[in-house]
């Protein structure tokens, strides 16, 4: 009998519908406005004591929109928007703390953006002291923060330095001229090297890179190419995201050249040569796009997925401050308000900012729990979510038994309770995790996500 034909992933993904990134469940675009500001004030008196939690801070500003991004940010050319938006994010950090727990403790604390790298240094030291006035921050924090290098400098690299900056994450995206003039981002390896090196000649001990392949104009060798020049730079860790185009969502990507993308096939195979080449490199592979040193922490503990992607962060608590800054809280998700403006108004009339959210019903945690361990670990434990969720977990082993029985045996493996996919089927894990998702499942024709690799 002849042996069956290997499956082809670029058939697959050439095939496979838009999928969720996965980094929340339900997914934002399907929260509600039933969460509102009085329902996110109950979630959080509601915490017990000695809540372990992390806060994340986003900071909805660059001095210039790159083409390609699908974050909540604008572009300034004064100063006095920033300013006044600080202004905000401490008012509602006072209100947050004031319903808090008075013995929280808050492990992780993440800057993101936009840039929080426009803020002046005496903005970020003054941030950074608002922040440990209001919270009970643990001394061992992880305290990390997205960097924009062009325009980084000593004074930027000490102010963050100050406020116990642990972790950075550079973006780089592509070192290509023509990739980045079609992104709208020119950025040279001199300027990115220079702020590795001043972050590290301050102490901050794990430097992530951020690349993304799917762009404009890349090719498997230009890709390579900009990794290996990555490389001379020691990152700890490397990201490497699957660009998402979605111009009807975000007017901003309309100026990206349609007609250059690479298809479902080419965005796979560059997918494979970054991965190769990390590997090569004595990096390992974290989840499905994260690679990490064999030392650092996201190699050695065990991984989660929140609204920053991968982390070693293990705490039910994430509290959002600032404009389109989502809370996850154990009763459910709440999300501020998108629009810098609107934030700005609702914390000034005095309450929180909240605007839509998300209940959690049992069957979200479940089903939550399941997208994770496919997101997290590439394989499915029934063993694990009955241990949790008792015959709540029913549904989920017999959904996994559809995929083993249905899935090519080179995607995936059964195992004693579940199944694990193969090192080919790795870019493919979101599909997979999708078959858990019973959102996406009930309206196919809301999907409005990235493309599955």
């Amino acid at each position: 009998m002849p042996e069956a034909e290997p499956t082809m992933p670029e058939t697959v993904a050439a095939a496979a519908p838009p999928v969720p990134r996965y980094t929340s469940y339900p997914t934002a675009n399907h929260f509600g406005t039933r969460v509102t500001p009085a329902v996110h004030a109950g979630w959080l008196a509601a915490l017990p004591a000695g809540s372990a939690l992390s806060l994340y801070v986003h900071v909805p500003f660059c001095r210039a929109l790159c083409f390609y991004c699908g974050c909540t940010t604008q572009a300034v050319r004064r100063h006095a928007p920033v300013a006044a938006y600080l202004d905000a994010v401490a008012a509602e950090a006072g209100r947050v703390a004031r319903l808090l727990p008075a013995d929280h403790e808050v492990r992780h604390v993440h800057l993101g953006g936009g840039s929080p790298d426009i803020l002046t240094p005496a903005e970020i030291r003054a941030l950074g002291a608002m922040l440990a006035e209001r919270f009970r921050i643990a001394p061992a924090a992880e305290i990390a923060a997205e960097i924009d290098p062009r325009g980084f400098g000593p004074e930027t690299a000490s102010a963050f330095a100050a406020i116990g900056l642990t972790r950075a994450s550079i973006g780089v995206q592509d070192f290509d001229p023509a990739v980045q003039q079609a992104i709208g981002r020119v950025q040279g390896m001199e300027e990115t090297a220079r702020a590795v090196g001043l972050l590290r000649g301050h102490g901050v001990r794990s430097v992530n890179i951020d690349l993304v392949y799917g762009l404009p104009h890349q090719t498997e060798a230009g890709v390579a190419r900009t990794l290996e020049a990555v490389l001379a730079l020691a990152p700890d860790r490397v990201a490497a995201f699957g660009y998402a185009h979605l111009p009807s969502r975000l007017a901003r990507q309309r100026l990206i050249p349609e007609a250059a993308l690479p298809d479902g096939a080419a965005r796979l195979a560059q997918a494979r040569r970054i991965a190769t080449i990390l590997a090569a490199s004595g990096y390992v592979a974290c989840g499905i796009d994260h690679f990490a040193l064999p030392s650092d922490a996201l190699a050695t503990r065990k991984l989660h997925r929140n609204f920053q992607g991968y982390t070693t962060d293990d705490t039910p608590v994430l509290i959002g401050l600032g404009a389109s800054a989502i809370s996850r809280l154990p009763q459910g998700y709440a999300q501020n308000a998108a629009l810098t403006r609107e934030y700005a108004d609702m914390i000034a009339a005095g309450g929180l900012a909240t605007v839509r959210g998300h209940a959690f019903g049992s069957d979200d945690l479940v089903r939550a729990a399941a997208i994770e361990q496919v997101m997290c670990d590439l394989a499915f434990s029934a063993d694990g979510l009955h241990a949790r969720f008792g015959r709540a977990a029913d549904a989920m082993a017999s959904i996994a038994r559809r995929i083993v029985a249905q899935a090519p045996a080179d995607l995936v493996v059964p195992t004693a309770d579940g199944f694990r996919l193969t090192a080919v089927a790795r870019p493919l894990a979101r599909l997979f995790a999708a078959r858990f998702d019973a959102y996406l499942l009930a309206d196919p024709a809301a999907r409005r996500h990235a493309p599955a690799v």
